[in-house]
């Protein structure tokens, strides 16, 4: 009897080699490296896992991919658990993952790494974004955990340094489900009132998954987009978040954030001081000197009066030598006539001294009518000098009820409407005495008619 032949379609076949593998392949932890990683319209992820000899199909469905705490990509060495499962409708066998985490290193830590650096390429990080902080806030918010000894810390070092400035805590959590949500929330809600002028993001240390919600992408954009500016102080000194890059001031401890913030009262006291001394003692410098250089222009300048009683003096000097001058020419004709006459006596013609006497007599009227009409010249010259020296002097124009009107303290005479301001303190020289005056308004069409 021939045996009946057992003839399976591709689908059978498929189907329980897909059972099979399946049964004794329920659930396993497969290592590799990830290569030619895509995500389709659908969602889920597709890629193959490779070691030195062999590779194999690989599939994590978007469910699982939205749960990841990093992103895979290419070359990146995994640890994963899944099940071997066949694609029937092409008779490929694949892994389904469940769970993947990069191995050697903590997922954590692989998307910090990756989130650092895709933050870093859109400038999130660049110090030409960071704003400044306030030197003196009217007020500081603190987005960290009502409870636990970090806004104790703050709070003491600020009351401590400068007492007074108000400090508003704004409750989250800090880790943990929520957290990044608290956080966000918060700096909305404080940029949205505007009423802080710095804020401080604070926790204590911890684990790097205790400080994952300062490492997640929704915190580092709400700090970045906050117009207040924000100090970053999380963890120790030695731990270093995604916020801390994004701050615009990174704090190695909350208190030392509190530092940073408020300023030392009693160090600005004693800046004010010696910045009061300073000023006094180069006020007071300033004013000596002023002082000095007025006393020095001062007796460099020449009143009025003293010019005319000085033209005076000269107009006397000039008088005194002219006469002085007369008298020295009448007495060497005096000699030059004693001469002469001596020496028409010597001759002793009475004719001739008869006709010298007569010259004599007419030199001597013409020498006196000469330094009469000389006299009378220059006494009427002098006269006129005078008249002009008085005509000219600001006394004799001020007598006639004109004034000088000279700008404060700078004492520059103002010749017009348009050199002085409305309320400029201004001094007005009258003949006798002076006024100041403070300028109401000015007329630069007025009349000018005198």
């Amino acid at each position: 009897m021939i045996e009946q032949r057992r003839i399976y379609s591709v689908s059978e076949i498929n189907d329980q080699i897909k059972g099979l593998l399946e049964k004794s392949f329920p659930l396993i932890w497969i290592a590799g490296e990830i290569s030619n990683f895509r995500i389709p319209s659908s969602g889920h992820g597709y890629f193959t896992l490779k070691d030195a000899r062999s590779q194999i199909a690989a599939v994590m469905f978007r469910t699982q991919l939205r749960n990841m705490k990093f992103d895979p990509e290419d070359g990146l060495s995994i640890v994963g658990l899944g099940r071997i499962s066949v694609y029937e409708p092409r008779g490929t066998y694949q892994v389904i993952l469940e769970y993947i985490e990069p191995k050697g290193i903590g997922a954590l830590q692989i998307a910090y790494e990756q989130l650092k650096a895709k933050l870093a390429a859109e400038g999130l990080f660049e110090e030409s974004r960071k704003k400044p902080l306030p030197f003196l806030p009217s007020r500081i918010s603190v987005i960290t955990s009502p409870t636990g000894a970090v806004i104790h810390d703050i709070i003491h070092v600020t009351a401590r340094r400068f007492p007074g400035i108000p400090i508003e805590i704004v409750p989250v959590k800090v880790q943990g489900d929520g957290a990044v949500d608290d956080i966000e929330k918060a700096f909305h809600l404080l940029n949205d009132r505007n009423t802080s002028d710095v804020i401080i993001l604070a926790r204590g240390g911890g684990s790097l998954e205790d400080l994952q919600p300062f490492n997640s992408e929704r915190v580092a954009r709400a700090i970045f987009v906050s117009h207040i500016p924000v100090v970053s102080a999380v963890g120790h000194e030695t731990d270093f978040t995604i916020a801390d890059f994004v701050a615009d001031l990174r704090a190695p401890t909350p208190s030392a954030a509190a530092e940073l913030v408020s300023p030392s009262r009693d160090e600005l006291v004693r800046r004010c001081s010696e910045l009061t001394l300073k000023i006094t003692s180069r006020t007071y410098r300033y004013i000596e000197q002023t002082k000095s250089r007025l006393l020095e222009n001062t007796r460099r300048l020449i009143h009025p009066r003293r010019r005319i009683q000085d033209s005076r003096i000269r107009l006397d000097e000039v008088s005194a030598r002219m006469v002085r001058a007369v008298m020295i020419l009448m007495q060497q004709n005096r000699h030059l006539l004693i001469l002469r006459s001596n020496t028409l006596l010597s001759a002793s013609p009475r004719n001739q001294i008869q006709k010298s006497q007569v010259k004599l007599e007419q030199y001597n009227h013409n020498n006196l009518n000469y330094l009469k009409l000389y006299l009378s010249k220059n006494t009427a010259r002098f006269r006129e000098l005078a008249a002009r020296l008085q005509a000219l002097s600001p006394l004799a124009i001020l007598s006639r009820g004109y004034s000088i009107t000279r700008s404060v303290p700078k004492a520059v005479v103002i010749r017009d409407s348009n050199d002085v301001r409305v309320g400029q303190d201004l001094e007005i020289l009258l003949a006798r005495g002076a006024l100041l005056c403070t300028v109401k308004r000015t007329l630069s069409d007025g009349k000018t008619d005198i």
